[in-house]
């Protein structure tokens, strides 16, 4: 019986010794292995050198165009209008005719205001005629009276009379003041009959007609407003930087701007103001109003109450090694290999994960611990752990994720792409609403 169950053992190790020896010497043993041996199948991946150049990051944000000079144009003064030379959409210079209103009505009220002044001049000579016989009466009896010839009482009403006189002499003086200035506000009225362009300068809305009344705004009433007019030339964008975003935006910092109006067309500008109040959106969203003065090129005017989409630049980095930030992975601590855990000063070890990326050597992915600056959709500035001209794995994503230490890897081709000239980070806001 034991012999039997020998023989059998025997025979089975033979068929199996002789199956694993065909399998060995066919080649079929290395593709089992790559069948249930971790990172022996090698994996088709996109290899790429470290580069080195800028990385801007900015902070986006919509924002509206608006002139950095304008004015409404309304009337100083109640009349009809007569005549608007110019119309919606014109140019204008400074200086230039706006409005001329009906000054019948002003000019009178100047002519009334003269008289006025000549019928207070002659109020003030008789005045003066009466306080020069009052002074001559009350000299006359302060004599009869030292003499004992006329009675103190007749001296009190001389004095009486003499300092009513004079009395009605300084209001004479004073209704002339007055009359003068009454005159100087009449002809300020008739001036203000004549409404001129304050600066050079485009109407950009025209609110009257020729025949319309307009009136002086009051406490309570605003005025009437004929036309606005702006400076096209100088353009303004209020943007709206979101709060989270907001803190390293700061008046002179440059800016890219893109108008919805102008496909493929950046215009330079610049951040002028940044109020300091929150504000809040429409849609319940806090935000800060930022200004910033545009850069028109010459013979392109900007229309009042474009869309823009802000680019504003807060900090520029030269330089830098940097590497596509898709190729950055978080990798547990205790999973990283030993001799990588213990020697990389990239590793913090009070963190549960460490950045890394995956290198390349002899075929297979290295794992190389680093530690990361500023980074933006595209690329990542590498601080420490890569140096420029280094091969690593930049995807795709899917093969990234799983990558482990001493994958078996495949380049999909050995051309390093030409890095752009500056990578950019964004922190942006939503377009305007």
């Amino acid at each position: 019986m034991w012999k039997w169950f020998l023989a059998v053992l025997a025979l089975m190790a033979a068929l199996c010794g002789g199956g694993a020896y065909w399998i060995y010497s066919s080649g079929k043993f290395e593709e089992i292995r790559r069948q249930f041996v971790p990172g022996a199948k090698p994996v088709t991946v996109r290899v790429e050198k470290v580069t080195r150049g800028d990385l801007v990051r900015t902070v986006s944000a919509p924002g509206l165009t608006e002139p950095k000079t304008k004015v409404a144009i309304s009337a100083q003064v109640s009349a009809r209008i007569i005549a608007i030379p110019f119309r919606e959409g014109q140019d204008v210079k400074a200086g230039d005719v706006l409005v001329r209103l009906d000054a019948r009505d002003l000019a009178a009220n100047l002519d009334s205001a003269k008289a006025q002044l000549k019928s207070e001049q002659a109020r003030l000579e008789g005045a003066r005629a009466s306080l020069s016989t009052a002074e001559s009466e009350l000299v006359r009896r302060r004599n009869l009276h030292e003499t004992n010839d006329i009675s103190k009482a007749a001296l009190d009403t001389a004095q009486e009379q003499y300092l009513r006189a004079e009395s009605t002499k300084n209001m004479a003086e004073f209704a002339i003041e007055i009359a003068r200035a009454n005159i100087q506000r009449a002809e300020k009225d008739l001036d203000n009959a004549v409404i001129k362009a304050p600066f050079d300068g485009t109407i950009v809305k025209l609110n009257a007609e020729v025949g319309e009344l307009v009136v002086v705004g009051t406490l309570n009433n605003a005025a009437s407003v004929i036309m606005e007019m702006a400076d096209l030339s100088v353009m303004l964008i209020k943007a709206k930087v979101d709060e989270a975003n907001v803190a390293p935006v700061k008046p002179g910092q440059s800016a890219r701007v893109f108008f919805n109006a102008f496909d493929d067309e950046t215009f330079d500008a610049r951040v002028e103001r940044v109020r300091l109040q929150r504000q809040q959106d429409r849609d319940g969203t806090s935000y800060f109003e930022t200004e910033l003065l545009v850069q028109v090129p010459p013979g392109r005017r900007l229309m009042w109450g474009l869309t823009a989409n802000c680019d504003i630049e807060v900090e520029r980095i030269r330089d830098a090694v940097r590497v596509p930030s898709q190729a950055i992975l978080d990798r547990p601590v205790d999973e990283l290999p030993a001799s990588i855990r213990n020697s990389s000063p990239n590793v913090d070890h009070n963190k549960k994960f460490a950045r890394v990326v995956y290198g390349v050597e002899n075929g297979k992915a290295v794992t190389i611990p680093v530690s990361i600056g500023p980074s933006d959709l595209t690329h990542t500035v590498i601080l420490a752990g890569l140096e420029a001209d280094q091969e690593i794995v930049t995807g795709p994503f899917k093969q990234l994720v799983g990558m482990r230490e001493a994958q078996v890897i495949t380049p999909e081709t050995a051309q390093t792409p030409t890095p752009p000239p500056a990578a950019t980070a964004q922190a942006g806001n939503s377009p305007t609403g």
